[in-house]
């Protein structure tokens, strides 16, 4: 395998959503000055690399993924010049910044989309996508019976009119027409803008869906009882998006030292990446997917109970592997167990019983697979998932809301929702960042828009866990400084990744080959596993537990005990 020559080979990444990560202003919002003050803590985390989530100008009906102005800083976040210091700090802490660029749409307050709804033969028009509804009897239909992400017809009609716009996420958030040479050139100066002040790249928002089944065809999927169909190969990863993002490339990233990290969801497949990423002919530089996020049976679990929701151990083992197998000689991976769309990964893999061992131990198993780790803010002192009282509490989520509104159409009670969106909502991963014990977590003077998690108050915050020499927070520190050891590191990207007991149930074991092996051991179990191991062990890099377990060529592996060993 040839050796990597860019920055990011030695990163170690950091998702901030900023809205909910510390504010420095008393109003009860996240901002660009609260991350300034906290750059200290992340370089002494280790991190190096930082992911943040939507800052630009929004009226924040969708937090931020609803653009109405590229060139301004939201201002509940702060002004340009706030994000130019923040540049300028984190470089000289040696940290490097991603911004979060939404490419696939707009908010409906952006100035194009204004001018497009008030003059329908101005440029900005073709900027989106507008039709005629169907006619059927005495109703107005929509142009296609395609179901967007949020819940609800991909179309909104346009007020007084029989034209609709296409909009795969929220109505505000009408989609931008990448066939259009004159909206890609608009893309192409705001990401110039950036580079050029000084941001290391981008991660591509929603980034599959560029491309559209521009001969808007019905689906012949079948259709739900409202006569909608959700069927991505209509928006996600068709052919023509591939060509669009070459030239994205070919008229900016080419010309910059900068990494850009694609969303792509829609069932992308391994193969399906290297048509972005591959190193050689590809035209972004790593790919995000979300195989590796729901293999607990959680996603769509409104009829299940707690019982049913558990660890396919094997399903995630194959997952990351196809991606590697398909990958590592050709393209550069990410590899994340959760952002800000999902479930805090201790809730979904690991255990509130168990939070320290399951969480050091999902650590120790995601930093040494192959590829660029990225840590959700917040994981690296065990935060999970709340337990709201009310489906009030997740009003201030869009997808929430329209999800509310579908499960109460379809006959769920309340308390069934509410149990359920306790489960999976993204709200989970947007609730304050917990600094301290004082009121509202530290995060704020004030408050917050999500309430904060109550747990703050036993422990699960930053300060306390910095006086706890076992804490989570300080095993994070440590194991991020075994990850960036340059002999590791090596090992890590361009040993041989292969499984160890591929059909174990309840145990992710692997190892990297060369002339150093190393060896991750992880119980994913509430519960005490057995392991056959018939490797000796030179050293014991990282461990959850005190002492070692094993006889006869078998450990017994404690709830959620993980091992990250020198074998040969």
């Amino acid at each position: 395998m040839e050796k990597l020559e860019n920055w990011w080979k030695n990163a170690v990444g950091y998702i901030i959503y900023p809205e909910s990560f510390k504010d420095s202003n008393g109003d009860g919002i996240g901002d660009l000055n609260g991350i300034t003050s906290k750059l200290d803590y992340l370089r002494d985390l280790g991190v190096n690399l930082l992911w943040i989530c939507p800052i630009f100008k929004s009226p924040m009906d969708d937090n931020g993924y609803d653009v109405s102005d590229y060139y301004q800083i939201n201002p509940e976040y702060g002004t340009n010049a706030d994000f130019d210091n923040l540049i300028k700090q984190a470089h000289a802490r040696g940290i490097h910044i991603l911004v979060d660029f939404v490419l696939n749409h707009t908010s409906d307050q952006h100035a194009w989309f204004q001018k497009a709804l008030k003059d329908p033969s101005s440029e900005e028009r073709d900027y989106y996508f507008f039709r005629k509804g169907k006619k059927v009897g005495d109703k107005l239909l929509p142009p296609t019976n395609w179901k967007g992400f949020f819940a609800t017809s991909a179309w909104e009609q346009v007020p007084g009119s029989d034209d609709f716009y296409l909009h795969i996420f929220g109505k505000s958030m009408p989609d931008v027409n990448w066939a259009n040479p004159k909206l890609r050139e608009q893309y192409y100066a705001i990401a110039r803008y950036y580079l050029d002040h000084g941001v290391d790249g981008f991660r591509l928002d929603a980034v599959a869906h560029l491309a559209k089944d521009l001969s808007f065809e019905d689906s012949k999927a079948p259709a739900d009882k409202d006569g909608l169909v959700y069927d991505t190969g209509k928006f996600s990863n068709r052919p023509e998006l591939f060509d669009y993002l070459h030239l994205l490339k070919d008229n900016v990233f080419s010309h910059y030292d900068c990494l850009t990290v694609g969303e792509a969801g829609g069932n992308i497949s391994p193969e399906q990446s290297l048509l972005m990423a591959d190193r050689r002919s590809g035209s972004i530089n790593m790919v995000f997917n979300f195989d590796t996020v729901w293999n607990n049976g959680a996603y769509g679990s409104i009829d299940k109970s707690d019982e049913e929701i558990k660890t396919d151990v094997i399903s995630l083992k194959d997952n990351f592997m196809r991606w590697y197998w398909t990958c590592h000689k050709k393209a550069d991976m990410p590899v994340y167990w959760c952002n800000h769309d999902h479930p805090r990964v201790l809730s979904q893999y690991g255990s509130i019983a168990y939070r320290n061992e399951s969480a050091k131990m999902l650590l120790t198993t995601l930093l040494f697979l192959y590829g660029t780790p990225f840590i959700y803010n917040g994981d690296e002192i065990g935060m999970s998932n709340v337990n709201y009282s009310s489906l009030d509490d997740f009003g201030h989520d869009v997808g929430n809301v329209n999800a509310i509104k579908e499960l109460r159409h379809n006959g769920y009670p309340d308390d069934q929702i509410l149990h359920y969106l306790n489960r999976v909502s993204r709200i989970n991963a947007r609730t304050p960042m917990q600094w301290d014990d004082s009121a509202y977590a530290g995060f704020s003077s004030k408050g917050s828009i999500n309430k904060v998690n109550e747990n703050y108050s036993d422990g699960v915050n930053v300060l306390d866990e910095m006086k706890d020499p076992y804490s989570i927070l300080n095993f994070y520190q440590y194991a991020i400084g075994i990850r960036k050891n340059p002999i590791i590191n090596d090992q890590v990207l361009y040993g041989e990744l292969s499984l160890v007991d591929h059909n174990h149930p309840d145990v992710f074991a692997y190892m990297h080959d060369g002339a150093e092996k190393i060896m991750v051991i992880s119980n994913f179990r509430p519960y005490p596993v057995y392991f056959t191991f018939y490797y000796d062990i030179k050293d014991i890099l990282l461990h959850n537990y005190e002492g070692v377990v094993i006889q006869d060529h078998v450990f017994t592996l404690r709830p959620f005990e993980s091992f990250l060993l020198k074998v040969r």
